[in-house]
This record gives C-alpha cells, structure tokens and sequence, in this order.
C-alpha cells in the first residue's frame, strides 16, 4: 500500500486535474450535443467517473482514505443509475420504438 501511494504521488496532482477535467468536459459535451439517450448515459457515467479518479487521487496525494469512501458512495449512485436509466429507457424504446431525444415529445400530453 506504501508503495502505491508513492507512485501516486510520484505523478504531480496538476496531470490528475487536467486529466479528470478534459474525461469531464468530454462527458458534457456528450450530454449537450447528442440526442440518443444510450449515449447520454453514458457520457454522465463518464463525468461520474472522472469524479471518481480525481476523488482517488486526492486521497491518495494526502494520505487520506475518506476520499475513497465517497468513491465507493459515487459507484453505488452510478449502478443504481443505471439500473433506473435502462428501465426508463426500455419503457420509452416500447412505446416510441425509439431512443431518440426528440421522439419523448410524443409522450406529452
């Protein structure tokens, strides 16, 4: 375990936060640009999950585990994410026969 943190701190915090800040800004861009709601899931999975590596390499850089815990409470968000996503996703697929964006108009009123 010593000699993970070594390493971790051998890569300076200033590569973790552009490294975590470009997955991000990837991640809302997906969001904001494409119309399939697959792909939009995704992409919030990948800002979650960038969250995640910065989360751990702040913990790991200060020697501190509560760092980790979250982690672990950001996973446990993401999978119940995922699993109340698909099913609204499999709903909207039944009733439009489509995972578009624009096609959720259709289910107003």
């Amino acid at each position: 375990m010593g000699n993970l943190i070594e390493n971790m701190q051998g890569i300076p915090l200033n590569h973790y936060l552009i490294f975590c800040s470009i997955i991000f800004v990837i991640g809302v861009i997906g969001v904001l640009i494409r119309r399939n709601v697959i792909i939009i899931m995704m992409s919030i999975e990948l800002m979650l999950n960038s969250v995640n590596l910065l989360l751990a390499a702040f913990s790991a850089y200060r020697g501190d585990p509560s760092g980790q815990v979250f982690v672990f409470f950001i996973m446990a968000l993401a999978a119940a994410e995922v699993a109340v996503g698909l099913a609204i996703i499999i709903m909207v697929y039944r009733n439009t026969k489509s995972v578009d964006i624009d096609s959720l108009n259709k289910l107003r009123w």
